[in-house]
């Protein structure tokens, strides 16, 4: 491979953005990626993949290449040095790149690599915690897959079509899918691929949501005409396949403390032809309030570490800090207890994260069902999905009841 100067200085730039001005990656890609629009696919590719390597392996080059936070730009060039030497990729003679040892980089790598913080590059409280909370054996297999790249996967929208159907436009349009057990309207990208310019997309024939997360929505166990609310709405991925699964019928209320995220999921409801979704933004307890005992199923999907989705988001493993897990707990538990109060007598209420630790999954689970709050319900089954097991995300689902209005009564 024969490295070009405006695309290596690209991604000089986007890791001065992500690691010096606390940018979020997803976003300085997308910026960085307009500053050329004679571009092609193959120099986007290397941009977007080159970057988002450097800042999953930050803590890896960084100590090979012996350089500290603040990065300066000659410090970043040489984290790109050692980049390109681990890759087997040859240098460029340019005043940036100062002479590099070669077999020192090569040397430095095999002997960190025997040590997992710096082999997996996690700073080492996250380090010390995840292995403290699952394990030293389970931790050190799920850090391993989520430092693997995310796959494409794709959720047909069976409002509007069938996997079969979605999967052979695809096919027209050049895009080859493929189906995946266990997941039963997913749709895995056999190679990366730019789907949002497809028709099929603009039509809301699909959504990009990984498979881990299709599984949240079907847990619930929800039926066409239920009254159902979606908490934790956001942008909305999980609402939609909740609307599929209800076929339109019925009511569908998403939730949501940030009105822009509404906005979002109005638009996407909108081209996925979900028309029993009612968006309402939480800006006053009154709206929760007015909602009580009232839903057959309640959703939360609540705000977490996201130690789950570090293969699409590597650059949380740097943003985290480590008192965010006692703070977030704090607001998850204050979620189960107010918005628990949703869900009506003989309703379900799933709790779901993408977090793989049991301090905010099952602990949490069963500090409500303790509680005042929690007393009415009981915990039908959860299941902890696992990237190392999967492939995928890692997540954690809870499935829980509330007792009938006559049991209620009697006790």
């Amino acid at each position: 491979m024969r490295l070009h100067r405006n695309l290596v200085f690209a991604v000089v730039d986007a890791l001065n953005y992500i690691f010096n001005e606390g940018e979020y990656a997803d976003k300085v890609v997308e910026k960085v990626l307009k500053y050329d629009k004679r571009w092609g696919a193959r120099d986007r590719g290397f941009i977007a993949e080159t970057t988002y390597e450097m800042v999953r392996w930050k803590r890896l080059y960084a100590e090979i290449a012996e350089v500290k936070a603040p990065y300066s730009r000659q410090n970043l060039f040489r984290m790109f040095a050692v980049w390109a030497v681990l890759k087997g990729i040859k240098l460029p003679d340019w005043k940036q790149i100062e002479p590099t040892p070669e077999r020192r980089i090569k040397g430095k790598f095999d002997e960190l690599s025997k040590i997992r913080k710096y082999r997996e590059s996690v700073p080492d409280w996250m380090d010390e915690l995840c292995a403290k909370a699952l394990g030293e054996a389970l931790w050190t297999k799920e850090i391993k897959a989520l430092n693997e790249q995310a796959e494409v996967i794709l959720r047909v929208n069976t409002l509007k079509t069938t996997k079969d159907n979605l999967s052979s436009v695809l096919h027209e349009a050049g895009v080859e899918t493929e189906s995946i057990k266990g997941y039963p309207d997913a749709l895995r990208l056999k190679e990366r691929s730019n789907v949002f310019i497809t028709e099929a997309f603009k039509n809301g024939w699909f959504e990009v949501q990984d498979a881990s997360s299709q599984l949240v929505a079907p847990f619930l166990d929800v039926k066409p005409g239920q009254r159902v609310v979606d908490t934790c709405a956001g942008a909305g991925g999980k609402t939609l396949h909740l609307a599929a699964l209800m076929e339109n019928k019925g009511q569908l209320i998403a939730l949501d403390i940030y009105g822009n995220k509404l906005k979002e999921l109005k638009r996407r409801a909108k081209r996925d032809g979900a028309h029993n979704v009612e968006t309402r933004a939480i800006d006053t307890t009154k709206v929760i309030k007015k909602l009580y005992d009232t839903a057959d199923r309640v959703l939360i999907d609540a705000p977490c570490t996201g130690l789950g989705v570090l293969k699409r988001n590597p650059d949380a493993k740097w943003k985290l800090q480590p008192d965010f897990l006692e703070k977030i707990m704090v607001t998850q538990q204050q979620i189960l207890q107010d918005y628990s109060r949703i869900v009506k007598p003989g309703g379900k209420l799933v709790y779901a994260t993408c977090s793989i630790l049991p301090q905010e999954n099952i602990q949490q689970v069963k500090k409500f069902l303790g509680s005042e709050a929690g007393k009415d319900f009981s915990l039908i089954k959860d299941s902890n999905i696992y990237a190392c097991k999967t492939g995928f995300d890692g997540f954690y689902m809870a499935l829980l009841e509330k007792k009938p209005a006559s049991k209620i009564k009697n006790d």
